[in-house]
């Protein structure tokens, strides 16, 4: 069971109090064992005592107003219908501190999400400023860049927003890929036949589709070739037109091999680029085909790049501690 602070030391400076006006939602919001509550206490460093549908928050005055916030907009989110859960804790934490584009005012993040993917097993919300930054692109633009380190949505919001266009027919075709390179690693032979031995290299791509998919759904499309997973070297020599079309793990591509990727571009398409240039697995030393493509194109009209940071880690919050520390000063 999940441990909570005592009362606010004399020392700090403000008490809050905050009144809800549907009770019924009060225990989505506060969570199994008051664990959400426990969660805002312990990393905003503050003390909430819950009365009723009133909630009382005591901790010094910047602290106390961030756990204001962000009750208030997990609140606002389960009065529309969207889940909260763990993850959306922590999403609402972070971003109660990030600033607006200006650098000045703190995002607001008491009121829901205005971007949203919709699938058939969920509907999907930004769980950081950076990632509504990027679903907002995703609809938006043709051909989207999609930097940063693991954990940062950067796959997954494309595979969902892929599915949620295949779905609704704004695409015929959902078209996934990503370099067959070992990570650091030699895998030697692998039996079987082509699609066992490329399975495994494509596994997270096939993780995001059952997350968003009924897996009858996900098998049905992928034998009819609406969904289609395959390494990269199996796109040379097509144009892939009405198609989402992904790339995954691209800073592992060579220059040729994103000159040809790129290239495959057809009417009706759009397609998405995500890799970590820190993260380059290429046998051969070189310019990582990645790095290259956002040098050349980042700027041309209905092109988009978005850049993630450890601040947009999703996952586990000790996975952005980790990638923090991978890529800090020590580094």
């Amino acid at each position: 069971m999940p441990k909570r602070h005592g009362p606010a030391e004399p020392g700090d400076k403000a008490r809050l109090e905050l009144v809800f006006d549907k009770p019924d939602l009060l225990g989505a919001l506060f969570g199994e064992y008051d664990q959400n509550l426990v969660a805002i206490e312990n990393r905003l460093g503050v003390y909430i005592a819950a009365r009723g549908n009133k909630l009382q928050i005591e901790g010094s005055a910047e602290a106390a107003a961030r756990a204001r916030d962000v009750l208030t907009g997990l609140y606002n989110r389960i009065s529309v219908g969207q889940p909260i859960d763990a993850g959306a804790v922590e999403a609402v934490i972070a971003m109660s501190a990030e600033p607006t584009l200006d650098g000045i005012i703190r995002r607001d993040v008491s009121e829901p999400p205005t971007v949203m993917i919709r699938t058939r097993k969920k509907t999907i919300v930004p769980r950081s400023a950076n990632q509504g930054v990027y679903m907002e692109a995703l609809t938006r633009n043709e051909l989207i860049f999609a930097l940063g380190p693991a954990g940062t949505g950067k796959t997954y919001l494309a595979v969902a927003q892929a599915v949620s266009q295949l779905i609704t027919g704004s695409v015929d075709r959902l078209i996934l890929s990503r370099p067959a390179v070992e990570a650091g690693e030699r895998l030697g032979f692998l039996p079987g036949d082509m699609k066992e031995k490329v399975d495994p290299y494509l596994r997270p791509l096939y993780d995001a589709l059952y997350d968003t998919l009924p897996a009858e759904q996900v098998e049905r499309r992928i034998a009819s070739g609406e969904i289609e997973i395959a390494p990269l070297a199996f796109m040379r020599g097509r144009t892939l037109a009405n198609a989402f079309i992904i790339l995954d793990e691209a800073q592992n591509t060579t220059q040729a091999q994103m000159k040809m990727f790129l290239t495959r571009f057809g009417e009706g398409s759009r397609m998405v680029i995500c890799g970590d240039p820190k993260q380059v697995d290429l046998p051969v030393p070189g310019v990582s085909g990645l790095a290259d493509a956002v040098g050349r194109l980042e700027g041309i009209e209905g092109i988009a790049t978005v850049r993630f940071t450890t601040a947009d880690v999703v996952r586990h919050p000790i996975v952005g501690r980790i990638v923090e520390a991978y890529e800090g000063p020590n580094a």
